[in-house]
């Protein structure tokens, strides 16, 4: 089983490559919140209707002062497709040696239709301006989740 974060604990540190190219790391964010949420493979139907779910509501969640990133293992140039493709705002982290979703509990055994397997855990994490976790959802169903934690922050 892997580690599953707590509210209050300290969010581990990552560097990644953005869609772009460009290295991103959590600390970019110090000051401001940041929703970071782990997703199996880009252009699938559950990844991209959770993506296109938070690209609707980033102008919303930032006006509350969160930022959105979302992460995969999949490449740099695969998430460009993918941004280009659906016309994401939202801003995609590749995880190709999955280090940053292990360290998030969000990679490792997971049931798929009924097989223990290992995979992306679909989870999401709130960091709080000072790099703390203050809240952790793991395993969380792609169809309807950015609606639950609109409500679940208090933003609807």
């Amino acid at each position: 089983m892997s580690i599953r974060l707590e509210p209050g604990d300290t969010a581990p540190d990552f560097t990644l490559t953005d869609d772009t190219g460009a290295p991103v790391s959590l600390a970019d964010f110090r000051g401001r919140k940041v929703i970071l949420y782990a997703y199996p493979k880009a252009m699938t139907p559950g990844c991209t209707t959770q993506a296109c779910d938070f690209t609707e509501s980033l102008d919303r969640l930032q006006g509350e002062g969160y930022d959105v990133v979302g992460v995969s293992p999949d490449s740099p140039a695969s998430l460009a497709k993918f941004r280009e493709r659906d016309q994401l705002t939202i801003r995609l982290l590749s995880d190709p040696d999955k280090a940053m979703l292990t360290a998030y509990g969000a990679f490792g055994e997971k049931k798929n239709y009924g097989k223990v397997v290992q995979g992306v855990i679909r989870s999401t994490f709130v960091v709080d301006e000072a790099g703390k976790i203050a809240n952790a959802w793991y395993n969380v169903k792609a169809t309807g989740h950015v609606a639950k934690l609109r409500r679940d922050l208090g933003l609807d």
